[in-house]
């Protein structure tokens, strides 16, 4: 199990009553962005409308509201790929989970039989 369920229900709880929360878009999730919509601009910054828990096979999804971009379009990433100013509420408790995930994920992936 990579998540703590009862871990990740408190944080979900805690984010979504933080709703909308600034978030910065990291280099890699910009250029994933950037393939996807080629003719928007792809800010730095973007605010965090909606969370979304899909269990330990994606974790806590973050529904972006991204300036510049067609608003039909969702875009859900995962909180591991973004960032989030150290003075933004919760900060510590989203670094906590996304240090805690990134391990698990990385033991998982370097079991082998």
């Amino acid at each position: 199990m990579i998540d703590d369920p009862r871990k990740a229900d408190l944080l979900i709880g805690m984010l979504k009553e933080s709703l909308p929360i600034q978030a910065t878009i990291t280099e890699s999730l910009a250029r994933t962005l950037a393939e996807k919509s080629p003719d928007a601009a792809i800010p730095a910054k973007c605010n965090v409308v909606d969370i979304l828990y899909t269990g330990d096979m994606g974790g806590i999804l973050c529904a972006l509201d991204i300036e510049g971009t067609d608003t039909k379009t969702v875009h859900l990433v995962s909180l591991t790929h973004l960032t989030f100013d150290r003075r933004v509420p919760l900060s510590r408790e989203i670094v906590a989970y996304q240090r805690h995930r990134i391990k698990k994920l990385k033991q998982q992936n370097d079991f082998t039989y």
